[in-house]
C-alpha cells in the first residue's frame, strides 16, 4: 500500500482519489480553501441556490464508470440525472429563434430547417456528420489514453473540411471561423457554432477545425443537469471518497513538493508541516512550476503559456427572481450578442462588446425558496488576466448591466423581477480554484498549437498532474477522465494504455 498526496481537491482530482484508494492505497487530499470542488460552485442566499461553475453535464459516462469501478452503487443510486429536453433555445440577433432537441441530429436537422429556411437544417447535419468523424478518429488517443511523447499523431487536424473554391483557389477549413463561413453559409449557424465554443472557452478564430466535435459531443450524447445543481455531483464524488477512507485536509496550502532520491516524495505546507507520500498528485503545470523550482517538469513543447495570456475567464450573474418560472421555460437559452466577429477578438483582449449570454433557468425547486420565486444563472465568456481588471470600480456591474439587458431578450420583464443579484467574475475564480488570472481550462483539441494540455506524468518520477490544466483538459467530462488516466498510471506503470 503506497501513500499517495494529492494537491488539491478539484474534481479531477477527487476522481484520481477515488480510484486509487480502491486499488489499496493510502490517499489523503490537501485542498488550500475551505471545501472541494474546485470551480464546481454553488451560491446561496435567503433560500435561492444558484451553479456558478458548470450549468449541465455532457457525457455523464464518465462518471458513470468512475462510481462503477470505485463501489458498487451506482451514479443515479446517489444523485438524479436528468436529461435537459429541449437541450438549448437560441436567440439570434436577426431576432429568429430555435429550440434543438436533445440527442437527436434528425430532430435538430429539421428543428433549424424550420426556425432558419429551406437548407440550413441540411447544412447542419452535414457538418454534424464531419464532426462525428473528426470524433471517432481522435475520441480514444484524445479523451482516453495518456499523453504519450508521440502525441504529434494529434497535430493533424481530423476534421474532414470541404474544398471551398474561392478566386481561383481551392481551400479547406482549418478553424471553426472557417468553417462557418464557407461551410455553413449562414451567420445564424455560424453563431450556433461559435457559441458552443466560446461555451467552452475555445476562441473560433483559431481553434483548429476539430473544434467541431464540441457541438458534436451535445447533439450525439446529450445535456444532463443533476437535480439539486451541479455541485450536487461534486459532493458525491467527494462522498465517494470519504467512503473509500480518503483523508481530507482543508485549510492546507501546499508550498512545495519535496524530492528524494529524484523522485517525488511528499508535500511541504504553509505551516511548516512536512507530509511523506510515495506518490504525488499534482494540478496545473504552471501552478507546479511554482511548487518544484529548478526543475523542468516538461519539454519545453508540451506547456501551455501561462494562463492568462492564452485563456478567458467567466463572468457569472446569479439573479433571484420574484414570481414563478414559466411551465414551458426552456433549461438553457443562449442569446447572441450584435457584434460577435468583435467578441471574438476577447481572447486577444480587445475591447469587450455586447456579450452571448447563457441563461439557465433549471426546474428545480431545491433551488428556490419556493414556487414563486426563480433562481437564474446568467455566464458569459470574458477576457482575463493581463489587461483587464475585474476589481475596477464600477466595470463588473456595468458589464451585469449588459448581461442583464441580453437576458431581457428571452425573459420578459426581467428587470421587473429581480430582487437582487450576485456577480461573480474571474477573481472569484482565482480565488477559489487558484488559476492565474481566474482563466477556466478549455478541453484539449486535436489539430492546432497550443491546443493539447500536459501530460498527466511529468519528468519527475512519481508526481502526477490531474484537474483541467492536464490532459485531456477542461470540463467536468474531461476532469473526471484525467483522473481516470492518473489512476492508470499509479497502478498499473507508465505501461498503461488507458481503459478498454
Amino acid at each position: 500500500m503506497a501513500r499517495i498526496a494529492v494537491i488539491g481537491a478539484g474534481t479531477g482530482a477527487m476522481a484520481a482519489a477515488a480510484r486509487l484508494a480502491v486499488a489499496g492505497h493510502r490517499v489523503a487530499v490537501y485542498e488550500r480553501t475551505e471545501t472541494y470542488g474546485g470551480a464546481v460552485r454553488r451560491f446561496e442566499r435567503d433560500g435561492f441556490g444558484f451553479d456558478t461553475g458548470p450549468g449541465l453535464l455532457t457525457l455523464p459516462a464518465v462518471y458513470r464508470d468512475l462510481f462503477i469501478k470505485t463501489g458498487k452503487e451506482p451514479l443515479e443510486s446517489v444523485v438524479e440525472l436528468v436529461q435537459v429536453d429541449p437541450s438549448s433555445r437560441h436567440l439570434f440577433t436577426d431576432g429568429t429563434e430555435v429550440s434543438l432537441p436533445n440527442a437527436s441530429r434528425a430532430g435538430v436537422v429539421a428543428a433549424l430547417e424550420e426556425a432558419l429556411g429551406a437548407g440550413a437544417g441540411e447544412r447542419w447535419g452535414d457538418f454534424l456528420i464531419r464532426a462525428r468523424e473528426a470524433w471517432d478518429r481522435t475520441r480514444r488517443p484524445l479523451l482516453e489514453e495518456p499523453l504519450w511523447p508521440n502525441w504529434q499523431v494529434l497535430q493533424r487536424d481530423p476534421y474532414p473540411a470541404v474544398p471551398h473554391k474561392r478566386l481561383l483557389r481551392t481551400r479547406r477549413a482549418c478553424t471553426l471561423q472557417e468553417i462557418g463561413a464557407w461551410e455553413l453559409r449562414d451567420p445564424r449557424l455560424a453563431a450556433l457554432l461559435y457559441g458552443h465554443a466560446l461555451a467552452h472557452g475555445v476562441d473560433p478564430g483559431t481553434a483548429p477545425a476539430s473544434a467541431a466535435v464540441l457541438p458534436y459531443m451535445e447533439h450525439a450524447f446529450g445535456t444532463w443537469y443533476v437535480r439539486g445543481g451541479m455541485r450536487e455531483l461534486v459532493r458525491a464524488v467527494y462522498d465517494r471518497c470519504v467512503q473509500r477512507k480518503v483523508e481530507f485536509h482543508f485549510g492546507a496550502e501546499v508550498t512545495g513538493v519535496l524530492e528524494k532520491d529524484g523522485r517525488a516524495a511528499g508535500l511541504e505546507l504553509s505551516d511548516g508541516a512536512v507530509v511523506e507520500a510515495d506518490t504525488v498528485v499534482g494540478t496545473g503545470p504552471w501552478r507546479l512550476r511554482g511548487l518544484v523550482p529548478g526543475r523542468e517538469l516538461y519539454s519545453a513543447k508540451d506547456v501551455l503559456p501561462d494562463a492568462e495570456d492564452l485563456h478567458p475567464g467567466r463572468v457569472v450573474v446569479c439573479l433571484a427572481l420574484r414570481g414563478a418560472r414559466e411551465p414551458d421555460t426552456v433549461h438553457r437559452t443562449v442569446v447572441y450578442g450584435p457584434d460577435l466577429e468583435g467578441e471574438l477578438g476577447l481572447f486577444s483582449h480587445g475591447e469587450m462588446p455586447d456579450p452571448t449570454v447563457r441563461i439557465d433557468r433549471p426546474d428545480d425547486p431545491a433551488l428556490r425558496p419556493d414556487a414563486d420565486h426563480e433562481s437564474v444563472v446568467l455566464t458569459a465568456t470574458v477576457p482575463c488576466g493581463l489587461g483587464h481588471d475585474w476589481a475596477a470600480p464600477g466595470v463588473v456591474e456595468a458589464f451585469a448591466d449588459r448581461m442583464v439587458a441580453a437576458a431581457g431578450r428571452a425573459i420578459p420583464g426581467l428587470r421587473e423581477r429581480i430582487l437582487w443579484r450576485e456577480v461573480r467574475t474571474p477573481v472569484h475564480t482565482e480565488r477559489e480554484t487558484g488559476a492565474v488570472g481566474g482563466a477556466v481550462p478549455p478541453p484539449s483539441l486535436a489539430g492546432g498549437e497550443g491546443t493539447l494540455h500536459p501530460s498527466n506524468s511529468t519528468a519527475l518520477p512519481g508526481l502526477f498532474t490531474a484537474g483541467g490544466w492536464s490532459h485531456p483538459g477542461g470540463g467536468l467530462a474531461h476532469a473526471g477522465m484525467s483522473g481516470s488516466l492518473v489512476a492508470g498510471l499509479i497502478v498499473e506503470g507508465p505501461e498503461f494504455r488507458g481503459s478498454q
